[in-house]
């Protein structure tokens, strides 16, 4: 029985520097926590592969994201590595709460600092590389960007990691079943099987 059903529902937030892990993590979780409600961002960038719209993200068109943005219908959102744009839908977080799920939103760090002023009750977590080079390496192997994107992102995340003295926890993405049983712990979730 989840631990959480004792409590009012809550929002959690995870954020760490790119490149670590939080999209892995989030999947994991996601197929092994279900109870885990999951609040999909919507992002101006085009899918990777195998990611899926709707699941991954919702991947909609520059002028739509103005739209959205317009009638502030996003409870954070931000330009990320000075090119693409990410967002939380308010009104999907809203649903979710009043329908008594605790919440988790994987975002960067720049909407992490909106939601705190949005909603400072928030559980704020960093999701930490083992080591830069770990970073380095998980960013280069993954293959999915340009020299120059990858250079952009690396030093993006250099100030990503400067960061995590902002967050209520941190959490160590070594491995990934760890990781998760950390964070869905930490939501208040019983993770014994």
């Amino acid at each position: 029985m989840p631990l959480q059903d004792q409590q009012q529902p809550t929002v959690t937030v995870l954020a760490g520097p790119t490149s670590v892990g939080k999209s892995t993590l989030s999947r994991y979780i996601r197929s092994a926590y279900p109870q885990v409600h999951f609040s999909v961002s919507a992002t101006t960038r085009p899918p990777r592969p195998a990611e899926v719209d709707g699941e991954d993200y919702h991947f909609i068109d520059p002028v739509r994201f103005d739209e959205l943005v317009e009638a502030e219908d996003f409870l954070e959102w931000a330009t990320v590595h000075k090119k693409h744009r990410y967002g939380t839908l308010r009104s999907t977080v809203e649903s979710a709460l009043a329908e008594g799920k605790s919440v988790l939103l994987e975002i960067d760090l720049q909407g992490a600092r909106q939601v705190r002023q949005t909603m400072p009750e928030a559980q704020f977590v960093f999701l930490a590389p083992p080591t830069w080079d770990d970073l380095v390496s998980r960013l280069i192997g993954r293959g999915t960007e340009s020299e120059e994107e990858q250079q952009r992102r690396l030093e993006t995340a250099k100030m990503e990691l400067a960061a995590e003295p902002e967050f209520d926890v941190t959490v160590t993405n070594d491995d990934v079943e760890r990781a998760a049983a950390e964070l869905v712990k930490l939501m208040g979730f019983d993770t014994a099987a």
